[in-house]
């Protein structure tokens, strides 16, 4: 299974204070803006996405279709596919978007409670 670039995603509580603790990590703004509540992070080919008022606590994030630098790859399985595997393998899904093709997403949760986000953007 090819789930695409990983990040971890993490809820904060101040956007600007958590930029500055990355920044001296050595990580750079790659995407997003502070006006939307979200800023991806990156160094080197690692991820992290800051996001503000959007959801609880942390998540991984895989996104099908996409390299590290969110460059497409070509081929990619879809994230329906994707999702269709991992319901015959027995994980509950939820938190289902996204139509019949281009961009979707769903969650399934570990057994320790850790959420991860499959997002296709294209």
């Amino acid at each position: 299974m090819q789930l695409g670039a990983f990040s971890v995603s993490l809820a904060v509580k101040d956007l600007a204070k958590s930029r500055a603790f990355y920044e001296a990590l050595g990580f750079t703004a790659y995407a997003g803006t502070e006006e939307h509540n979200y800023l991806i992070m990156k160094n080197g080919d690692t991820l992290i996405g800051l996001f503000h008022g959007m959801f609880e606590g942390a998540m991984l994030t895989f996104n099908p279709g996409w390299d590290q630098s969110a460059g497409n790859v070509d081929p990619f399985e879809d994230v329906r596919d994707i999702k269709a595997r991992l319901k015959a393998a027995g994980l509950e899904v939820t938190q289902e978007q996204g139509g019949d093709d281009g961009p979707a997403s769903f969650v399934v949760i570990d057994p320790d409670g850790v959420p991860v986000l499959i997002d296709q953007h294209r």
